[in-house]
């Protein structure tokens, strides 16, 4: 399953191209993002990859959030994980 890293300058239009294509490929995308920012930009990315996949008469994604504890630089950082599934 691809990991995307998501910050809170990223392009939800972009984010939500590379959403499509994992989703495509795998079946499945696990999203990182740290910081309101970054999980705003986020929800909007599978916003946009939502309408995207369901106009062509795809059974709607599933999205299940949650927590997880990443290093970064040394540091624990707590972000959020969307996991995407088709």
């Amino acid at each position: 399953m691809e990991i995307l890293k998501v910050a809170s300058h990223s392009s939800p239009k972009s984010v939500s191209g590379a959403i499509v294509g994992a989703l495509e490929q795998d079946g499945a995308v696990e999203i990182h993002a740290i910081g309101a920012g970054a999980v705003n930009q986020t929800v909007k990315a599978i916003a946009i990859s939502r309408r995207i996949i369901e106009a062509d008469g795809s059974p709607p994604i599933k999205v299940i959030p949650g927590f997880i504890e990443l290093e970064i630089d040394g540091e624990r950082r707590t972000a959020i994980r969307f996991i995407v599934e088709k």
